[in-house]
């Protein structure tokens, strides 16, 4: 039994970062104040080139709910692409219908483009009206997992319904809790829900390095960056449910 860490990258530092961790892939993002949106090609290339971690850049052209138009959906599938061409691991994605449901079609589309690269669905799960159900629809669709935080604004809330999950998915799709998963409880996530793989922010807020700021324009200017001291507390907890 193996298990593996997943952590959010949304600068080229925490890209770095995130190397010397002892993570096992990086979900890279962009826009962190919306929840992630897609990276730019320099980002990618550059964090590709950087990083022989497992690399999953996310696939969401804009902030807001899961539910895309028709030009979106272009922009997705042109992603996609762009990730294969530069040499990517995977992609994360997640596309609803508006009452709730998994966008089978779409998702599927997306998946098959992505191919033979591996796909991830994201917390869009989150917001279906069943997710036991929408297990089902994500499977059919040729994801190779799911993270949720069980329908919950955090991981350790939604325990129950993740464990759940984890029993229906029967190693057919791998169920990734994430959202509030750090040192001090991802060993108690994993014997509760027995998920083998975890994600995590690892977040810290970053000051501005300038030496001269503005005062008067009221901001911090304060950068997300990863806490590798936090990454490497998450890997311990797991190393010691093995022992």
């Amino acid at each position: 039994m193996m298990y593996l860490l997943e952590v959010i990258a949304f600068t080229i530092e925490s890209v770095l970062l995130a190397q010397q961790s002892g993570a096992h892939r990086i979900e890279l993002c962009d826009n962190p104040a919306e929840g992630g949106t897609t990276p730019g090609y320099g980002m990618i290339k550059t964090a590709r080139e950087r990083s022989s971690l497992l690399l999953y850049p996310i696939i969401r052209p804009r902030g807001g709910d899961f539910l895309y138009s028709s030009e979106e959906f272009e922009i997705m599938k042109r992603d996609v692409l762009l990730c294969k061409e530069l040499g990517c691991d995977g992609v994360v994605i997640g596309l609803l219908q508006s009452d709730g449901s998994i966008d089978k079609k779409r998702t599927a589309i997306l998946a098959e483009t992505a191919y033979p690269l591996g796909v991830t669905f994201h917390r869009a799960f989150d917001r279906v009206a069943n997710p036991f159900e929408a297990l089902e629809d994500v499977i059919a669709c040729g994801c190779e997992r799911i993270l949720t935080s069980g329908l919950k604004p955090a991981a350790p809330e939604g325990a129950e319904t993740i464990a759940h999950l984890v029993r229906q998915a029967n190693e057919r799709i791998i169920i990734m809790p994430g959202s509030g998963v750090r040192s001090d409880n991802i060993a108690a996530l994993a014997k509760q829900t027995l998920a083998t793989e975890f994600h995590s922010s690892a977040r810290q807020m970053v000051n501005s390095s300038m030496d001269y700021l503005n005062n008067s324009m009221n901001e911090t200017l304060q950068t997300v960056q990863l806490n590798i001291a936090e990454v490497k507390a998450m890997k311990v907890a797991l190393e010691r449910l093995l022992i």
